[in-house]
């Protein structure tokens, strides 16, 4: 609609309570509208974008999980292979101990048996023994007594004379029998004796041969025990390597479901991709939008035609030329050069968070710019701050409520300590680059702690000399 068409229709509805007003009131309104979608448009890209490098890290973990599941199942497959030789090994091994330990034990039962069998045979022996022991010495005193009766016999015989004469030779007979048996009867006595020792050692030793049988013996229980144990080693062996067959199944079923999760994956990263640059054309397309729309409201500024913004405009653009002013006689004063008016040399200030930045001219706006933003806050209640920025978005000095001294809350810094930072937002770098009259443009400010306000935004440019400073920027609510 052009200035000529608008001048036309004023006339008509003036005596109706002002159409164009109207028409500039709404245009307002559609600009808030717009700036609010634009900002939402935003929040959706943004969040777009974090989901395509959330996605992006999905792929990468489950790329990594999928190389991590490979390694696994190789070290499960190695882990079956040695079960299942330990298995194999444990159960041959296992079963030549068992069959050994049981022929061991075996014949330690049968030595044990003879050993004690060998102990009652010698038992019996040296009873035997000491009953032709007794025998013998029976013999002996018989002998003995039939010597001295061989000695009576001869003696009596040799009284009788002739009448005794084959008494005497019978006595004779009887006596060298006697004297015969006597000294047989003296060595049997000696080699039973002999015996008898030799018998009494071989028991000692049989005995000791017992009990050391009889330990065997005992030992050889906890060798079934030990045989037992053994046998249950091998058991256990064959339920690990069941639950190795198990977890590697498991694994395989694991491998499987990655090909599925990464198809899911890549399906879900292509879509995310998809959406993002659909948010991106979006965005771009409301941004132009949003353009069009401050170029609308400035054209109907420029048409004469009233808005409740109109004061407020007027206002900053007045300010922004009295700015430029006291820059040109702070230069002809020779408080500072042209050089470090426009320096840009943006020195960080050391452990700030947001980061603030010093530049040559910050303490000439700290001397100037006070008594000039100051009184502004009052002239309308909707004015929340003003301050002058320069081409870049740098603020060197802002409002005394949003020049608080950062503390270690980098929140509250962020809504508090709003000087020396450089905004190099959409609107705060539109501020400090338009050359035109002014500029209007709406958005949403952050204010620190994902909270924002739908502001509108009122920049005017400042000249130096002829040349271009920055802008000064109003910010009031909607």
């Amino acid at each position: 609609m052009s200035e000529a068409v608008l001048r036309r229709i004023a006339p008509a509805h003036d005596s109706s309570g002002g159409a164009l007003s109207d028409i500039g009131d709404r245009s307002g309104h559609l600009g808030v509208e717009i700036a609010d979608m634009a900002g939402l448009v935003g929040d959706l890209t943004e969040l777009g974008q974090q989901q395509v490098l959330r996605a992006r890290a999905a792929v990468a973990a489950a790329r990594e999980l999928n190389a991590t599941n490979a390694d696994l199942s190789a070290a499960m497959e190695s882990a079956r292979y040695s079960a299942d030789t330990t298995r194999a090994t444990l159960s041959e091994s296992a079963a030549n101990v068992s069959a050994t330990i049981a022929g061991t034990i075996e014949k330690i039962e049968m030595l044990g048996a003879g050993a004690i069998s060998l102990k009652d045979s010698i038992q019996s022996v040296s009873e035997t023994i000491h009953r032709v022991e007794q025998a013998s010495a029976a013999i002996q005193s018989i002998a003995q007594e039939t010597q001295l009766l061989a000695l009576n016999a001869s003696v009596e015989a040799a009284r009788a004379g002739a009448a005794g004469r084959g008494f005497a030779i019978i006595a004779d007979t009887v006596k060298r029998l006697a004297d015969q048996i006597r000294p047989l009867s003296i060595d049997n006595q000696r080699n039973l004796k002999e015996l008898m020792r030799t018998l009494t050692a071989l028991l000692g030793e049989a005995d000791s041969n017992a009990a050391t049988a009889q330990a065997a013996i005992t030992e050889s229980g906890k060798a079934r025990e030990t045989s037992a144990v053994l046998q249950h080693l091998v058991e256990t062996a064959n339920r690990l390597a069941c639950d190795i067959d198990v977890m590697a199944q498991s694994v395989d079923t694991n491998s499987a479901c990655y090909l599925a999760m990464r198809n899911e994956l890549k399906g879900l990263v292509a879509s995310v991709k998809d959406g993002d640059a659909k948010l991106s054309q979006a965005k771009a397309r409301v941004e132009s939008i949003l353009g069009i729309s401050e170029d609308f409201i400035l054209f109907i500024a420029e048409s004469g035609i009233e808005t409740p913004d109109t004061p407020i405009i007027e206002l900053c653009r007045a300010t922004a030329q009295r700015i430029g002013r006291m820059f040109e006689q702070a230069l002809s004063r020779s408080e500072i050069s042209m050089a470090d008016l426009f320096d840009e040399d943006y020195r960080a200030v050391a452990g700030s968070n947001p980061q603030q930045h010093m530049t040559r001219f910050v303490g000439l706006t700290d001397r100037l710019l006070p008594e000039v933003q100051e009184p502004i806050l009052k002239f309308d209640p909707r004015i929340a701050f003003c301050a002058a920025v320069d081409r870049n978005g740098y603020l060197p000095t802002h409002n005394l409520i949003y020049s608080k001294p950062q503390g270690d809350d980098p929140v509250w810094n962020s809504a508090n300590c709003r000087n020396r930072r450089i905004f190099g937002d959409r609107t705060g770098l539109s501020a400090g680059r338009s050359t035109r009259s002014f500029l209007l443009q709406t958005y949403r400010r952050d204010m620190g702690g994902g909270n924002f306000v739908l502001m509108k935004d009122v920049s005017a440019p400042i000249a130096v000399k002829g040349r271009h400073w920055g802008g000064f920027r109003i910010g009031f609510r909607v």
